[in-house]
């Protein structure tokens, strides 16, 4: 009979919700409810996830919670929780999910659970060498549905406000490319890692970072229509600071912070502010390029000072109506990258030592994964987009590299994209299928980095439909605008200009009219920076280009005469003196060899003058410029080659770096041309190249001059 009265007054205020719901929607607002359940472990020790070996924790630091906004339109509703833990696997979301929709008749497929990937919360998830704590599990499955229930409960009609800033000064790439004759050893005994996380800590083993970060800090926010703040949803990709467990790590401080912000003029507004973690499974806090010495920052500061960024734009914000909302998802099967039987009988003989005790080093906690791995074999993933008026959110069940996160922001349909993951799932690191072949820690095949090396553009394209379908348009396609040194190239008329914006393989886009697209080899990385000074794109787009690790691109030019001009931009990651060439950026050749009439550029190292732009002819001896690049900084390199002379200058220099008489005896007419390589492959640029112009001519001294950014 109690059960019975207790089922009679949920499907009461069920009924009653929908008709308050019905009546807001029908004065065109949308009804926005904010909660936050604590979810911090009443029994001690706790297992924590986080780390490569197991370890427990004997002591709560700060509280953890779960934060939920729960959104209706009349004829929708959704709800999205962000959770302070480290990973969710899929099948607890999923009985939490049923259980809040059980309680609010919100559906299940409606609902967005998130992790803000603190690595010093209880462990929910089996990741390496730490399993989930079973006594832990039951209660925040129970709790995250409290949090949908309870936001769910306090409905009321509301405005909704966006904003972003530039939070770049607390961010940046902790997946660094090392160089080619320093790579490290990976977990089965191979020297095989070319890039890995904090490599960086020594300059002197890397090239430079292996892709962009993302320093967009963005705010949905809600509003109550006589002005009340009911809940902020903050996104921003940097992976964690680190705090001692339990804690809620500078997520948990964060949030914090932005509700005594708001809530400074009336305590009881229960005002909720959530931090959503962006893509960042390449990004951490400390920019390498920049720092030295003692690492003196302290999670307090770091998180009073984006939060200084976050209340700022919070002040700011402009509140409109949203009369609907929509939400879809789609589940993706997914094979794992399963051990070959050599591999798998190593580690099952590893594994058969550990018996019932818990992997004790690296090699033992990588060997279990490969048998984990190879007795799963594949796995179905959940990806979702939702829309809020004008404003959408897409998720991904990963730990998903910022150059993602920007790929869906970039295309997506709707005008503001928010991009959360380890959403609805904990499906380990998805780097970009290039990526796969530098290695390092972030693509060790294991749960916490298993799915298939084609995963992350089929995400990325799976998104892109969700929202589609969410915002009723077609994604957006993305291109580089120009600035005046990009207009006043394609004013020249090249045969190709290769803009190296591009951001995944294997076309590299030529924005001159004559479509003449060359072809990206392996090891490379996209969509980094390239130079800054705002002369090739316009002022609100940064300027991307590729960072080389030893592959090239291939472009193939009509047949011409022996006349041509080359302008391109070079950033050198080698030390002048680690090789005996620090790097080949150009050659134009048959492939595979070097043939009496090939013509190749690059940067020299100990074999002629460490630094200074060299030019080979043929097999003959290098000839040497006079200038000494410096390493990590942007130069622009034109070369001019006449029948019978060539020319090479650096920057807008009056005079030439080289200036060398050519066979009078015309030479065979070569269409293959190499960017970032020589044509035998042999030490190939290790930096970044970009913006390069390829003219059928000569340019005189005005047109060369005119072409550099620096004028």
């Amino acid at each position: 009979m109690l059960n019975q009265i207790r089922r009679t007054g949920i499907a009461f205020t069920l009924s009653f919700l929908s008709l308050y719901t019905f009546c807001s929607h029908a004065s065109g607002d949308i009804m926005v409810g904010a909660a936050i359940v604590d979810i911090t472990p009443d029994q001690l020790p706790v297992l924590v996830n986080g780390g490569m070996l197991t370890r427990n924790a004997n002591e709560i630091r700060t509280r953890i919670n779960a934060r939920a906004i729960a959104i209706s339109d009349g004829d929708n509703a959704l709800a999205i929780v962000v959770v302070d833990s480290c990973m969710l696997p899929r099948l607890l979301l999923d009985d939490a999910k049923k259980q809040a929709s059980q309680r609010t008749g919100i559906l299940a497929e409606n609902i967005l659970v998130s992790a803000t990937h603190t690595h010093s919360a209880p462990s929910s998830f089996g990741a390496l060498g730490t399993e989930p704590d079973p006594t832990y599990v039951p209660l925040i499955r129970r709790r995250i549905a409290e949090a949908v229930e309870q936001a769910h409960s306090r409905l009321e009609p509301a405005k909704v406000a966006w904003g972003s800033a530039n939070a770049e000064s607390f961010t940046a790439l902790r997946r660094w490319v090392r160089r080619p004759d320093r790579p490290a050893e990976d977990p089965f005994g191979n020297l095989t890692v070319r890039a890995n996380m904090h490599a960086a800590t020594d300059l002197a083993s890397v090239t430079g970072p292996s892709g962009p970060e993302d320093p967009e800090l963005s705010l949905l926010a809600f509003e109550s229509l006589n002005g009340k703040p009911i809940a902020a949803l903050a996104n921003f990709s940097m992976h964690y600071f680190s705090d001692q467990p339990i804690s809620a790590d500078y997520f948990g401080l964060f949030c914090e912070g932005l509700q005594k912000h708001v809530s400074k003029s009336d305590p009881d507004t229960g005002f909720v502010g959530i931090m959503s973690h962006g893509c960042s499974g390449d990004i951490w806090r400390r920019d390498y390029m920049t720092w030295g010495g003692k690492d003196e920052s302290t999670i307090e500061g770091y998180t009073q000072g984006l939060l200084k960024v976050a209340t700022d734009l919070y002040d700011k914000l402009e509140y409109e109506s949203a009369e609907d909302i929509d939400m879809a998802q789609a589940e993706l099967e997914m094979n794992y990258r399963i051990p070959d039987l050599q591999r798998l009988e190593w580690s099952q003989a590893i594994v058969d030592d550990i018996a019932d005790n818990q992997p004790k080093d690296r090699r033992e906690v990588y060997a279990r994964e490969q048998v984990l791995l190879h007795q799963m074999q594949s796995t179905k993933i959940l990806v979702q987009a939702l829309r809020i008026g004008r404003f959408a959110i897409a998720s991904t069940p990963n730990e998903t590299y910022a150059l993602t996160g920007l790929k869906i922001k970039q295309q997506s349909p709707a005008e503001r994209t928010m991009v959360i993951e380890l959403a609805n799932g904990a499906d380990g690191y998805i780097p970009p299928p290039e990526q796969h072949r530098l290695g390092g820690y972030n693509t060790w095949a294991a749960r916490s980095a298993g799915l298939e090396v084609t995963a992350e553009p089929r995400i990325v394209s799976t998104n892109l439909g969700l929202l589609e379908q969410v915002c009723e348009s077609p994604r957006r396609p993305y291109y580089e605008t120009e600035g005046p040194a990009a207009t006043a190239v394609l004013q020249k008329n090249p045969v190709a200009y290769w803009r190296f914006s591009d951001s995944e393989f294997p076309i590299c886009k030529d924005s001159s009219p004559h479509h003449h697209h060359a072809t990206y080899e392996s090891d490379l990385c996209f969509f980094l920076k390239g130079p800054q000074d705002r002369a090739y794109t316009q002022a609100d787009q940064v300027n991307r280009c590729v960072h080389f690790a030893g592959g090239r691109v291939r472009a193939s030019i009509p047949p011409n005469t022996d006349s041509y001009s080359v302008v391109m931009n070079l950033w050198n990651g080698m030390p002048n003196d680690a090789r005996d060439t620090s790097g080949w950026f150009f050659s134009r050749d048959h492939a595979h060899a070097i043939s009496r009439t090939g013509e190749h550029f690059g940067v020299g190292g100990k074999a002629t003058t460490p630094g200074c732009l060299i030019f080979q002819f043929g097999n003959q001896n290098a000839i040497v410029g006079k200038t000494v690049l410096e390493r990590w900084r942007w130069y622009q390199v034109t070369i001019i080659r006449e029948s019978d002379r060539l020319r090479v200058f650096l920057d807008d220099a009056a005079e030439p770096e080289i200036d060398t008489p050519l066979p009078s005896k015309p030479s065979p007419v070569i269409t293959t041309h190499f960017i970032g390589g020589r044509s035998d492959n042999l030490d190939n640029w290790q930096g970044s190249i970009d913006e390069v112009a390829y003219f059928g001519r000569t340019l005189d001294d005005t047109e060369r001059k005119n072409l550099s950014p620096h004028r």
